[in-house]
């Protein structure tokens, strides 16, 4: 039999059978994790006795020389060697001869691939927090130099309040900063070794699965063999995690459509980020931010995806597993080419800092402060409100704004108001008014960005830590 699992078999496996039960297609791209973790249990065999030294260096030998054909695009997968372990095995024993076999002593394929895709996670994670923390220097640095520039805050999509353009960009930064955290914790439970858990019960080899977990920079091992290899939760953590940071791009995405637009005007995005028309030359489309929105749900599929495979699978592996690794693979994909646009793009953006002004000065997003001026003159904010309503009411039959109004116009509506009332109504007065530990005062918003800043070394160094 050609497989390497024949023995048991009496007839040759169904071709339909082979191309729907193979998984060679996708998982070819855990090659190197395969040999990195094949490399280390065979050393731990050596360093056991369970094989003999120079079975041991003929397969370290043999598997570097897989390992440099693969990255040459000499080796040809098939889909009658299943996947990539039995793909990686049988060209080992093509190269090497039958010792190629002995590989496989003390070992499954069952903790032989979790341990491929928890190597894979752990690098992609980690590369993950670095490319969140080149988006928050992105935004960091727009924040910077719009620390003076006032623009319209928004609830409901309605102009609600005036905010400083940086303290908008900043709460993103908090958003980013809360995703790379998620994934920074979600790192101690994907470096943790399965390997020696066998198929699901162990081996009775004498492995020493410390080493092994040394050897590969694993934190520990798992300490069950059945969770080591039925468990996909990290996994499903990584698309969790993986699912915020899509919402959260996807709704600076939204922002940036609506912002690069002719009715709004705030910013324009850099022409390497933007796409034209086919039909109407005027048109400057912003696709990269459009495509992330669109994106998004694939990789919330991905999520429930699993969620649904795992749901009610019984201990301890099963081939419905099988299924952890296309949409986990196009979870970093698809992330990966979302962050990797975002910084420049963030970076480049241009700011239009007299239309955001603009905005400001025509809305009546002032007034809740009339209100405060009123409350503090002794009247109940209740009353101070319905005062200020008709006011607004006055201004729009009236074709004003608030600051248009004159003194008498004002105390139309309650005999408090006095000319302090136009500082009052002053953009930056309204903006630096609120002067409190998160609030959009210039003051704090920079104190803001310094405490980021500082949030942002630390992470730098959980990076080059891991790196």
């Amino acid at each position: 039999m050609s497989k390497l699992w024949g023995g048991r078999f009496t007839k040759q496996t169904n071709h339909l059978v082979e191309e729907y039960t193979a998984s060679i297609n996708f998982d070819k791209a855990l090659a190197e994790e395969d040999i990195q973790g094949s490399l280390a249990h065979v050393t731990m065999l050596g360093k056991c006795g369970i094989l003999p030294a120079e079975d041991v260096e003929t397969i370290k030998e043999g598997l570097i020389t897989v390992l440099h054909k693969i990255r040459a695009g000499e080796v040809e997968f098939s889909v009658s060697d299943e996947d990539i372990h039995m793909n990686i095995e049988k060209n080992l024993i093509d190269t090497i001869g039958p010792v190629g076999g002995k590989l496989h002593t003390g070992r499954s394929r069952n903790d032989q691939v979790a341990t491929d895709m928890h190597l894979y996670l752990r690098e992609r994670v980690v590369g993950f927090v670095g490319m969140l923390h080149s988006l928050q220097e992105a935004l960091i640095g727009q924040a910077k130099d719009n620390l003076d520039t006032i623009v319209p805050g928004y609830t409901h999509l309605q102009r609600a309040q005036p905010i400083l353009f940086a303290h908008h960009l900043m709460a993103y930064v908090s958003m980013f900063q809360r995703d790379a955290e998620r994934l920074m914790d979600s790192y101690k439970r994907i470096n943790v070794l399965p390997l020696g858990a066998g198929a699901l019960a162990g081996t009775t080899f004498s492995i020493d699965r410390h080493f092994v977990a040394e050897q590969l920079g694993f934190d520990g091992v798992y300490e069950n063999s059945l969770d080591a290899v039925s468990d996909r939760d990290f996994i499903v953590e990584f698309l969790a995690a993986a699912s915020l940071i899509m919402t959260h791009l996807s709704r600076l995405s939204e922002e940036l459509v609506l912002w690069s637009s002719t009715e709004f005007g705030f910013v324009e995005l850099d022409d390497a980020f933007c796409t034209g028309s086919s039909i109407m030359p005027q048109k400057k489309n912003p696709d990269v931010p459009e495509l992330v929105r669109g994106k998004t749900g694939r990789v919330y599929g991905n999520l429930i995806g699993l969620l649904t495979v795992l749901k009610s699978l019984p201990l301890a592996y099963n081939k419905d597993m099988q299924e952890d690794k296309e949409g986990m693979f196009d979870t970093v994909a698809t992330l990966e080419g979302a962050l990797q646009l975002f910084a420049p793009m963030i970076a480049t953006m241009t700011v239009n800092k007299d239309r955001m002004r603009q905005a400001v000065n025509q809305d009546f997003s002032n007034a809740t402060d009339i209100a405060d001026f009123l409350v503090g003159e002794g009247l109940p904010f209740r009353q101070a409100h319905e005062v200020i309503g008709k006011t607004v009411l006055y201004c729009i039959q009236n074709g004003k704004y608030l600051l248009d109004l004159t003194i008498d116009e004002f105390r139309q509506f309650s005999p408090l108001f006095d000319e302090r009332i136009y500082d009052v109504l002053q953009p930056e007065a309204v903006v630096n008014a609120r002067n409190v530990y998160g609030g959009t005062a210039s003051n704090q918003v920079a104190e803001a960005i310094g405490r980021s800043e500082k949030v942002l070394e630390i992470t730098e160094q959980w990076i080059t830590n891991r790196g």
